[in-house]
């Protein structure tokens, strides 16, 4: 998703969190304004504190982005002393967080003891946002919402590039509710009002995942095994499509990987909807394809910059020819490796613009009367050898290539189509939306 913007945020809080108290006040008597109690009061005094000093002393920049830290905290402090809930002193917490205006530095507020599952996916395509998928049998489904409908509000916020990834975080992990307000328009010009009911489930224990945090864990309670761990490839003449869901896999991997392709001509790199991950993994990846030490980019860190470099796999190399499929969902490390391809003349990006979430992160945590709390907190900016970053900026493909409403409702893959097109393959939109069929999270 989008990068996040401190002022998306706190617009989204505006117009959010009165109606929130409203329904608090009207079921619990505590919850009327000023009742928040002073253990409350004071444990997210508490949380404030330590969560704005860990990311003082971690943060990559020193001068904090330029911003005045002791003066933002101070007023994130005023309002959690007037604030009228939890929930909403917390709230501060993370907007004081978002200031920073940095797409891998994020307050993780204690963790709520259940998962909400609305039963339907969205996302941005190019401008503007869609429902991708819909759950069979959920309370989505049942209210007529289908795949291909233009989201025109979120809980009454407009959503886009810009602000989606924030109305996402508010609504799954700073100030989850069990109903959620859509207005949608379908291609035909019908529009619907429509109030979807979440699925609520107790959540596991969720452990952490270096470089992907608070956005991951959404998307991992959302997807299958199958699709959100595995590494799938499909053979269609002499391609191979390769789909990965994420930057987690090690050398053994990719060796049985290299062993499934290496007769193949060309290959179709699929990292759409791919949160990025681990470094090393984009290293060996990265390394597959080249026939020398590849540089990456330059990580600037507090105290020093350093190069990160590919090293020539040659047990694994591939030197046939590469296309790289992204959307606005391809992040992080997703985002480097298409950009390297790029740069190094190495492969055509077709597809959507990208994420624009590209720095390196890490995370720490607090525990407060058995509740634990904490931030993800970039530690490196990283720029990439034409001297530009990534970050709120994102991949530019080579070539935009975009599913339609109708290839939303339908199950189409155009994108994949084209991409084999270029290749000299022919696959239909229709049979290129079957070769991985996506599977719901089983209950």
């Amino acid at each position: 998703m989008p990068h996040r913007n401190a002022l998306a945020l706190a617009f989204a809080l505006a117009l959010l969190l009165p109606a929130n108290l409203r329904a608090q006040q009207a079921t619990s008597p505590q919850s009327q304004p000023g009742a928040i109690s002073k253990t409350d009061r004071e444990r997210a005094l508490g949380i404030l504190d330590a969560v704005s000093k860990g990311i003082q002393e971690r943060y990559y920049d020193p001068k904090m982005n330029g911003l005045d830290w002791n003066a933002i905290t101070s007023n994130a402090r005023t309002k959690i002393v007037t604030s009228n809930s939890l929930n909403e002193a917390l709230t501060q917490i993370a907007v004081a967080v978002d200031s920073l205006h940095d797409s891998h530095t994020t307050f993780e507020p204690p963790e709520r003891p259940y998962n909400l599952d609305f039963g339907f996916e969205y996302q941005v395509i190019w401008s503007l946002c869609f429902v991708t998928r819909v759950r069979p049998g959920s309370d989505a489904a049942a209210k007529g919402l289908k795949p291909g409908g233009q989201i025109l509000t979120i809980n009454g916020i407009a959503p886009d590039r810009q602000n989606l990834r924030s109305i996402h975080y508010l609504d799954y992990v700073l100030n989850p509710r069990p109903t959620m307000q859509l207005e949608v328009q379908y291609p035909s010009g019908d529009k619907q009002k429509v109030e979807i009911k979440a699925k609520m489930s107790l959540s596991p224990d969720l452990a952490y995942r270096l470089g992907a945090g608070v956005r991951y864990d959404v998307i991992r309670n959302n997807e299958n095994v199958r699709d959100r761990m595995r590494m799938q490839w499909v053979q269609t003449g002499d391609i191979v499509i390769l789909k990965l869901p994420w930057f987690f896999y090690g050398a053994d991997d990719f060796f049985a990987l290299s062993g499934k392709i290496r007769k193949a001509k060309a290959l179709i790199v699929d990292l759409r909807g791919d949160p990025g991950g681990s470094v090393d993994t984009l290293k060996y990846f990265v390394g597959m394809f080249f026939e020398k030490d590849v540089k990456l980019f330059d990580k600037v860190q507090r105290k020093k910059t350093s190069p990160e470099v590919a090293k020539h796999e040659h047990s694994i190399y591939f030197p046939g020819k590469v296309i790289v499929l992204v959307d606005s969902e391809s992040a992080s490390a997703a985002e480097i490796f298409a950009r390297v391809m790029q740069l190094e003349k190495r492969g055509a990006v077709i597809g959507d613009r990208t994420s624009g979430s590209v720095m390196e992160a890490t995370s720490f945590y607090y525990g407060s009367s058995g509740v634990d709390y904490g931030a993800e907190v970039t530690v490196a900016n990283l720029i990439m050898t034409d001297g530009k970053s990534l970050e709120h900026h994102g991949v530019n493909p080579d070539e935009v290539a975009l599913p339609q409403p109708f290839d939303l409702e339908s199950g189409h893959d155009p994108v994949l189509a084209r991409a084999a097109q270029e290749l000299g393959v022919t696959i239909s939109p229709e049979a290129a939306g079957k070769l991985f069929p996506y599977e719901w999270q089983k209950d």
